[in-house]
């Protein structure tokens, strides 16, 4: 029997394509994430230096423009993907490779201000540039993302293409409230990084995935303690965490289901009613504990029963 249970809900991203006008973050921000968006716009950048007196000509706009960039994807990326798609290397890895790699970021106009033009038809007085969102089938908001300025223009050829270095695109997607981010939509490979490892990106920090995680398998087996009926508590991959390629491969890493499936081992002869209210209060302990909400993005619960 398997019950589903989703600190983040479960998406399909993949198929997503509309702009969404963004939503509020469903959950509370790290403290090294929230730094850095307070300090966002201010008269330094985020290593306190001045933004006075910059000047982006010469070898500063080399920096900030990319400017010998070919718009070729992430070689770093392709051989984690790769490796990945062999079986000789896991997501974690592909996550890894984006932390130093470029990606592109779409980028609209938008109307900002209409005006009345000759013969009174209506003409536009002034437009923004605004970062696309999409809205996954579960209401979450997601941002795409982009490895290479050829699967940015297949996708949507009116966007601008921005480069930036992952971080800071995951950074953004949280100031968004964005909560995934989604390589390449529409393209061979469409790979999703989640919550947990969007903030990690955010935060320049290793991401470890959550059914590989030692620390939050100590967390579930302490808090099963008060439940005297579970016998053992052991976390492997979800269901849900394979992407697949447009020739039908399947990749392990990069979906959009429950990433995390957590199997209780339970005592024999417990009823339906025992079973739910174990279930039920599990849910409870877990929604409370933060060190949970923050490295686990969504799951599912097995029961099985414990040998005698």
């Amino acid at each position: 029997m398997t019950h589903t249970r989703e600190p983040g809900d479960t998406h399909d991203p993949h198929n997503a394509g509309q702009p969404d006008a963004g939503a509020a973050p469903v959950r509370h921000l790290p403290g090294h994430i929230a730094a850095a968006l307070a300090g966002a716009g201010g008269a330094t950048d985020s290593a306190g230096q001045p933004w006075a007196g910059r000047s982006l000509s010469g070898e500063a706009a080399k920096i900030h423009n990319f400017e010998d960039d070919d718009g070729a994807a992430d070689a770093g990326y392709l051989a984690a993907v790769a490796n990945l798609a062999a079986g000789t290397g896991d997501e974690a890895a592909v996550v890894a490779a984006l932390a130093t790699a470029r990606v592109f970021v779409p980028i609209l106009a938008q109307l900002a201000e209409e005006g009345e033009g000759a013969g009174g038809l209506h003409a536009d007085k002034q437009a923004d540039m605004a970062l696309v969102t999409l809205k996954a089938p579960d209401g979450r908001t997601a941002m795409p993302v982009f490895t290479s300025a050829a699967s940015l223009e297949a996708w949507h050829p009116e966007a601008r293409p921005v480069a930036v270095y992952a971080a800071r695109a995951a950074l953004s997607a949280v100031a968004e409230g964005a909560e995934l981010l989604v390589l390449d939509p529409g393209a061979d490979l469409t790979f999703v990084v989640r919550r947990p490892a969007v903030w990690a990106l955010a935060q320049q920090q290793t991401w470890t995935p959550s059914y590989a995680d030692p620390e939050l398998a100590r967390a579930l087996g302490d808090s099963a303690v008060g439940f005297p009926a579970v016998r053992r508590v052991e976390i492997h991959p979800g269901g849900g965490i394979a992407s697949a390629t447009a020739d039908g491969r399947r990749l392990p890493g990069g979906g959009s289901g429950p990433e995390l499936r957590v199997v209780l081992y339970l005592e024999d002869g417990l009823d339906a009613a025992g079973v739910q209210s174990i279930v039920a209060g599990l849910n409870n302990d877990w929604a409370r504990n933060e060190f949970f909400a923050e490295r686990v993005d969504s799951i599912e619960v097995k029961l099985q029963r414990a040998a005698p």
